[in-house]
């Protein structure tokens, strides 16, 4: 298990040898701003960025607010998520008006429209698939959440909405989605919060990963009777796989294929395993790179090699190796969320690498990949927060920036322009 720091001789690169301790810790979390999310970014985007590999264009092709998840059609065309509840279409150059025929999202904080994603089989079925916070169709008599001293400052406690991810299918018929079904739900849901997850990736088998998140509740995901804070696999139609790992366990949710998961916000298949890859933000840093195993238990929140938002400390991964551990993690943190391998051939030397975005270093981080471990680590300064990351059917990467006056953005090599 890997960890990177500011550098790799910083005192501070692990828990246990950390030179600035638990206060310093508290005054970097001091300094992040209450509302998470801005208006718009701070500053000028820059035109060029000089990479390992050379220097990149970058290319804003489109204003989108609050984007969230992107997925690429057969014929070209790019499906793109807005959280406040649109699903547009770019093509050539141009924004279609919102997609038809969505369900009813609860949009709040962290909630709304997530993730998108397209059948395998999609030119013969026209199915897309989508994830989304949903209100409960009955509320509790409450005002406010009671909230919770681990989150520090993140505590919201105006939102006393009873909700949970969802996740739905219907056909996309010119623009509009028609016979929409939902096919997975989370349970329980829970009053107000944010960490839903969301992500949808299809395996080569046709089996559907879904990412879920612990709600900011954090015990749940050690808790096998519901499916927070769990990396989920179902069938296209939301059916339960025969091979899925607690099938047969009674009083365990059939569909949970790994548990002890925080907050995982980017998945992808590894190109060469073929096995399904994850990030997951931690707490007070402590994010992870993890490869779920059917059956395994990742440990949120009983070990982390991060702490709480309060300073609470949690004992780190390595005082309970029967839990499954990260390949990779970061402290400090850099909040990661969208997740790609590079396939293409355009990045000279990137092939097989994984691309990230970061809310916190505001880059595109590059990692160098040998079979199961992170090699190395490059940080490609966008002066953005970045939500998703996909790459383009030419092997272009595009972006995704995280603000209520997102962009679309475009990344290629100056040298094959």
């Amino acid at each position: 298990m890997k960890n990177l720091g500011l550098s790799q001789n910083t005192s501070y690169n692990t828990k246990k040898n950390r030179g600035f301790g638990i206060a310093a810790s508290l005054l970097w979390f001091s300094f992040l701003p209450l509302k998470v999310l801005a208006q718009q970014p701070p500053i000028k985007l820059p035109d060029m960025v000089q990479t390992q590999s050379g220097p990149v264009k970058v290319e804003r092709l489109a204003s989108l607010g609050e984007p969230w998840g992107m997925a690429w059609l057969p014929d070209g065309r790019l499906l793109i998520t807005e959280k406040p509840g649109y699903l547009r279409i770019y093509s050539q150059g141009k924004l279609s008006d919102p997609i038809r025929g969505l369900p009813k999202i609860e949009y709040h904080g962290q909630g709304g429209l997530l993730d998108v994603e397209i059948d395998p089989n999609f030119p013969q079925n026209n199915l897309i698939y989508i994830s989304y916070s949903e209100a409960s169709l009955t509320q509790p008599n409450v005002t406010r959440d009671e909230g919770d001293p681990r989150l520090g400052k993140f505590n919201d406690h105006t939102d006393a909405i009873l909700k949970g991810t969802a996740v739905a299918r219907g056909k996309l018929i010119n623009n509009e989605l028609k016979d929409l079904e939902v096919i997975w739900r989370q349970f329980p849901k829970t009053i107000g919060r944010g960490h839903f997850g969301g992500r949808l990736v299809f395996a080569p088998d046709g089996k559907l990963f879904i990412t879920s998140s612990d709600r900011q509740r954090s015990e749940p995901a050690q808790d096998l009777n519901g499916n927070l804070g769990k990396i989920i696999r179902i069938n296209s139609d939301g059916s339960i796989p025969k091979d899925n790992p607690f099938i047969s366990r009674e009083g365990v949710r059939p569909e949970i294929w790994s548990y002890g998961h925080r907050n995982p916000i980017g998945a992808a298949l590894n190109p060469k395993s073929k096995e399904l890859w994850i990030h997951e933000m931690g707490a007070l840093h402590g994010d992870e790179l993890n490869i779920p195993v059917a059956g395994k238990n990742y440990g949120w929140p009983i070990v982390s090699n991060g702490d709480h938002y309060n300073g609470s400390r949690i004992p780190d991964h390595e005082t309970m190796p029967k839990m499954a551990g990260p390949i990779y993690y970061w402290h400090p943190a850099i909040s990661p969320s969208g997740f790609a391998f590079y396939t293409g051939t355009l990045f000279k030397g990137w092939l097989n690498n994984a691309l990230i975005g970061s809310f916190n270093s505001e880059a595109l981080v590059r990692l160098s990949i040998d079979g199961n471990n992170v090699s190395s680590e490059e940080r490609i300064w966008l002066h953005r927060r970045i939500r998703d990351v996909i790459q383009a059917p030419d092997g272009s990467i595009w972006l995704l920036t995280d603000y209520k006056e997102g962009e679309l953005l475009r990344l290629s090599p100056i040298d094959s322009q």
